[in-house]
């Protein structure tokens, strides 16, 4: 699609978010091929971290996907104010957080809340401040399979720790959480057989302690992981794609759903533009030269970014004018989502006039 000729651009402020919701049903529906159908939606988990708005998750939750996984508690609270019917905060909560999480727990009764642990004295944490005898929080081990981020590996070590949280009687062992965060390769085959080794360990220790739920896997290994188990998945990536997965992982049949839309404040030399990308604007943990893609303009190349400027060199420039408007797709989305307070919507090729706040980007 080439964003730059959508109708009503020209009243969006820039920098500015654009999601295309068209687009976004599009990969949602694609997310529910990868499993198996509308039969299996039950097995998808998404993760709300990328999006962070509630119509996303309502666009969901009306496809029969019902379940996610949130980062933070504000997250975890958009997902069942749109709907939700269990939400997994995947990050272990610790000091007060765990207060607002039981407050949450209250204002959202038909919502099923979860949470992971990898640590005894956390789980006694969640206990003391979370558990409920009479109706106990789900709680998940996080199991490290590699990334080394956090998480426990399987063994003695995560046995013991089901066997504690099963001594307290307000929380419930719902099952294992095995996120691969690590696995980037853009070769499929080799991504296979590292998800591959994976599988046969957590599949080798289920025969001795079989789990309730076993939640796998992000959006690199998603379709691997949909093709090898019945277990449950949570890509988040997938619903709007960035062309950093996009170029790294073709084998994924995503969209690209969303985009920034920027505009030239100043031509300070031959051959170059100023617009008003910052860094305030589009995720900048990665190198200058690989954050951002310009559709229209294939052969610019960034001089320097500062807060609220980004200047670009292009055989291209004569051509531009102060005011013209520039499309950029950023690498990285989730963190770009975040430095957006909300997103213009595109439907048929044009500005339909809406606005989806993006609630969440508080923690």
């Amino acid at each position: 699609m080439n964003w730059k000729n959508i109708e009503g651009l020209d009243g969006v402020e820039s920098p500015g978010l654009l999601v295309d919701s068209d687009k976004i049903q599009q990969n949602i529906d694609r997310m529910i091929e990868i499993v198996g159908g509308a039969e299996h939606v039950d097995r998808l988990f998404p993760h709300v971290k990328t999006h962070k708005m509630p119509e996303v998750t309502r666009m969901q939750v009306d496809a029969g996907i019902t379940k996610f996984k949130a980062a933070t508690l504000s997250e975890a609270q958009m997902a069942a104010g749109a709907g939700a019917s269990e939400v997994l905060i995947a990050h272990q909560l610790v000091g007060p957080k765990l207060d607002r999480l039981a407050t949450l727990i209250e204002d959202f009764p038909n919502t099923k809340f979860a949470v992971l642990t990898d640590d005894p004295q956390a789980a006694d944490a969640i206990n003391e401040k979370c558990g409920d005898a009479d109706s106990p929080l789900d709680v998940y081990i996080d199991i490290d399979c590699g990334m080394h981020r956090t998480g426990i590996p399987l063994g003695a070590r995560s046995d013991a720790l089901r066997a504690h949280i099963d001594s307290l009687s307000g929380l419930n062992f719902a099952g294992l959480h095995v996120y691969d965060g690590h696995l980037h390769d853009p070769d499929l085959q080799q991504r296979t057989d590292k998800v591959k080794e994976i599988l046969g360990k957590v599949a080798l220790h289920e025969k001795e302690h079989p789990s309730p739920r076993i939640i796998v896997g992000g959006s690199p290994t998603f379709g691997i992981w949909a093709a090898e188990t019945s277990w449950h998945l949570s890509p988040g990536t997938t619903l709007l794609w960035d062309f950093g997965y996009g170029d790294a992982h073709p084998d994924l049949p995503m969209t690209i759903a969303a985009a920034l839309i920027s505009r030239v404040i100043s031509k300070p030399g031959e051959g170059k533009i100023c617009i008003d990308l910052g860094h305030k604007s589009i995720a900048a943990e990665m190198p200058l030269e690989k954050r951002f893609q310009f559709p229209d303009l294939p052969d610019a190349q960034p001089i320097g970014q500062s807060e609220e400027h980004l200047v670009l060199q292009t055989a291209n420039a004569a051509s531009l004018h102060v005011g013209d408007i520039v499309i950029a797709i950023p690498r990285h989305i989730c963190p770009t989502v975040a430095l957006h307070s909300h997103a213009t919507v595109v439907s048929g090729g044009r500005v339909t006039g809406d606005r989806w706040q993006v609630t969440a980007r508080d923690r």
